[in-house]
């Protein structure tokens, strides 16, 4: 059994959720909430997360500390690859729409670039973020841009009874189902409802650069609100289903498992990873001239605002950052601490949307009685110690 798999069976024989940070970094000062302030010193936190076990499942994880602008630079954006990380070649490359559609589509790399264009600033987590102590930054923020999905889909000409839409990726490995070994691409699907949204691209720029090999080169699949899994890299075909799709991806990997109680009985659920939740991460605390701040990010929906508990006390608002909006994209906060004092602290934060919702706390019941490490939402506490 290689690193891969031993990492993978680990990850499905534990369950709940973890503590931790995220990441982000430098690029142009976007917004007035991070970029560091003269004379500014970051505090570091005591739980530092361990080292990374996956065996290059998950690659590039930065440090919260570190996070300092609104955008990820793409050498900074966190990576996770199941298969192989197949190298392409643009000009032999091709995308084919196919299936129960009127007119099946073969396109190339040229072509998708002559169409109309269209970015969108998103905010890309990995649903498995903080389901560990060792992957707490699976997350970033970038400016992707490509041609809209939507239009290609009805140009290609859907027929009635096509449901579902899946995207398959160039990646690919050996899978085995009841004794079956077969070869597999990376596969996940949506409705032909969610296909249709509007803000879904066909990707091929990552903050202003052609999108780079890691990320999915020479073209991947962005569909904003949605958590990363569903962004399939190196994207090779689209098909159009009369049915359900259930691959590795979608019906036995990525399903999150929760027990719960109904009448007294215990009930387990099964439900497959889509759209990302509610959270909020405290990102770092900063002194400058004896004053100390806390500085942190939101995202996961409509978020209205964030809030902060300093060594189990009352939540206080935190200050929301208004020089950078976009509505897929995560909000950015900060909060003055002027009562500091030397010792160890605990910070928590949490986040709330427009319609009130509250990001569960780590003993809420959608949490603690999770039992695999997806969709890990809950409240995020870190530690530190002032002198």
């Amino acid at each position: 059994m290689d690193a891969r798999d031993r990492m993978r069976r680990e990850l499905m024989q534990r369950g709940g959720a973890a503590i931790a940070g995220l990441a982000l970094l430098h690029a142009p000062l976007l917004s007035r909430a991070f970029p560091t302030r003269p004379g500014e010193e970051v505090i570091p936190w005591l739980d530092q997360p361990p080292p990374n076990p996956s065996g290059g499942v998950v690659e590039n994880l930065p440090r919260w500390e570190e996070l300092d602008s609104w955008l990820t630079p793409n050498d900074k954006f966190f990576r996770v690859a199941h298969y192989n990380k197949p190298v392409i070649d643009e000009k032999a490359w091709t995308l084919e729409i196919t299936g129960r559609v009127r007119q099946p589509k073969v396109l190339t790399l040229a072509a998708l670039r002559a169409r109309p264009r269209k970015e969108v600033i998103f905010t890309l987590e990995c649903s498995g973020n903080h389901g560990f102590p060792w992957f707490t930054s699976g997350i970033g923020n970038a400016r992707w841009a490509g041609t809209p999905l939507a239009p290609l889909l009805k140009e290609a000409g859907v027929l009635p009874q096509g449901t579902e839409v899946v995207f398959v990726g160039s990646d690919s490995g050996e899978e085995e189902v009841r004794q079956i070994k077969m070869p597999q691409h990376f596969a996940r699907s949506m409705s032909l409802a969610d296909a249709m949204n509007p803000n879904n691209l066909l990707c091929y720029e990552m903050n202003g650069a052609a999108l780079p090999q890691p990320h999915g080169f020479p073209v991947r699949l962005i569909a904003p609100g949605w958590y990363g899994i569903a962004n399939v890299k190196w994207l090779r075909r689209i098909e159009i289903w009369d049915t359900r799709f259930m691959g590795r991806f979608m019906g036995r990997d990525y399903v999150t498992i929760r027990e719960e109680q109904r009448n007294g009985e215990s009930v387990w659920t099964e439900s497959s990873v889509g759209r990302g939740l509610l959270k909020s991460v405290p990102a770092k605390v900063t002194r400058r001239n004896g004053q100390y701040r806390v500085v942190g990010a939101a995202w996961g929906g409509r978020v209205a605002r964030a809030e902060v508990q300093i060594d189990g006390g009352p939540w206080v608002a935190a200050t929301m950052d208004r020089s950078e909006q976009a509505e897929f994209a995560w909000k950015l906060w900060s909060m003055p601490w002027p009562t500091a004092t030397p010792g160890d602290h605990a910070i928590t934060t949490r986040a709330i949307d427009i319609n009130g919702n509250v990001q569960p706390a780590m003993d809420d019941s959608r949490i603690a009685r999770k039992r695999t490490y997806w969709e890990s939402n809950g409240q995020v506490t870190r530690q530190l110690r002032l002198t």
